[in-house]
């Protein structure tokens, strides 16, 4: 099996399994909107390509899967949902790995994937520490 330090992307997978607390969220540029899908304390957890995401009281609120790709600036991410309003749709994104700090912003499916870390109508852009 290749060393996953040759490979930009399985490098950033290894470095995100484990949880993640939320602690900011932007939305069609407005700063903590309410929000469905996490607030701040809401932990997501990352195992392999899966993610799940839980109220600060042990909700579920939002699962499914995503793909990376670490060889593009800035680095892509592709969100599937697997419940809620955006089920089986792709939503693109891009994101920032810093060692404890994960910050990605995405955009409706069928549009482009967002290029800049600020939300306008259409974009969800959340940030997170690493929860031990």
């Amino acid at each position: 099996m290749p060393d996953s330090t040759c490979n930009p992307s399985r490098q950033d997978l290894a470095n995100l399994q484990g949880r993640w607390e939320q602690i900011a969220h932007e939305a069609d540029g407005l700063n903590n909107p309410p929000d469905e899908h996490g607030a701040p304390g809401a932990i997501t957890t990352i195992r392999g390509q899966h993610f799940a995401v839980h109220s600060v009281t042990g909700e579920l609120l939002l699962e499914g899967t995503f793909a990376l790709d670490a060889s593009v600036t800035p680095k892509a991410i592709t969100w599937v949902d697997a419940i809620g309003a955006d089920a089986g749709k792709q939503l693109p994104a891009s994101y920032i790995l810093d060692g404890d700090r994960f910050v990605f912003i995405a955009a409706d499916e069928g549009c482009e994937r967002p290029m800049v870390f600020k939300t306008v109508p259409g974009l969800v852009m959340r940030s997170f520490v690493r929860r031990r």
